[in-house]
């Protein structure tokens, strides 16, 4: 049992790595759009920020919900990856369990 758990665990650790450096790279790719630093009619430019909307977007949309409206502001994304290094650092403490 513990031969395929420790690697699954592993492998669902990296992804939720992967996932935390999408939402970074959603927040970046925003900031630089809103101060026109990079222009959403060109295509490649269009597609990675529809790609990543829709990746994070199922995540961020419930947090927005529940945290206040800080106007310009969105701290969903902070509250996302602080969730997702619990998650993290809850699987790296079930490997260290299981070895």
């Amino acid at each position: 049992m513990d031969v395929v758990l420790i690697p699954l665990m592993q492998v669902i650790n990296t992804v939720v790595g992967l996932y935390v450096w999408i939402v970074v790279a959603g927040v970046v790719l925003s900031w630089l759009t809103a101060f026109g630093v990079l222009n959403t009619s060109n295509k490649a430019v269009y597609m990675i920020g529809d790609f990543i909307y829709r990746v994070t977007e199922p995540a961020l949309r419930p947090i927005r919900n529940i945290l206040p409206n800080m106007g310009a502001v969105d701290l969903s994304p902070v509250a996302l990856i602080l969730i997702l290094m619990f998650i993290q650092s809850f699987l790296n403490q079930m490997v260290m369990k299981l070895v």
